[in-house]
């Protein structure tokens, strides 16, 4: 009996914790769109994990890179978090943004937990089947 109530214990102290981490990658991604929404791209910058921020280089660069790759990102219409995903020892938080056109994309943010805290290190966009969410 007494296993039973730890093992309860436990799954549900793991799962507060993942919803502590679900809410903390969600707020790192809007703060980002938000950052974004605002003309501020050096605090967008901020929440590129430090491979992306090495890779650019510069806010301006990373901010240049994704006006122009990414736009349904850059000035989104709307935003809808979806699910958390764990794949290949990655975490991946869906997003659904519909852009200034009214096309819908999933936006999959691929996050990295450092000695900062959650940051973004990349992304994948696809159309969204149905842009409805």
């Amino acid at each position: 009996m007494r296993s039973l109530v730890f093992a309860l214990m436990v799954s549900v102290g793991l799962s507060s914790a993942a919803r502590a981490d679900d809410a903390a990658v969600r707020a790192v991604i809007a703060a980002q769109i938000e950052a974004f929404l605002a003309g501020d791209v050096a605090q967008a910058y901020s929440y590129a994990s430090p491979f992306i921020q090495q890779k650019f280089g510069t806010a301006d660069g990373f901010g240049r890179m994704v006006r122009e790759g990414y736009p349904m990102v850059w000035c989104p219409s709307d935003v809808t978090f979806l699910e958390v995903e764990e794949s290949g020892g990655k975490l991946w938080q869906n997003v659904f943004v519909r852009d200034a056109g009214g096309a819908g994309y999933i936006v999959e943010y691929e996050m990295i937990n450092g000695p900062e805290g959650w940051k973004i290190n990349g992304v994948r966009v696809r159309e969204a089947p149905d842009s409805s969410v």
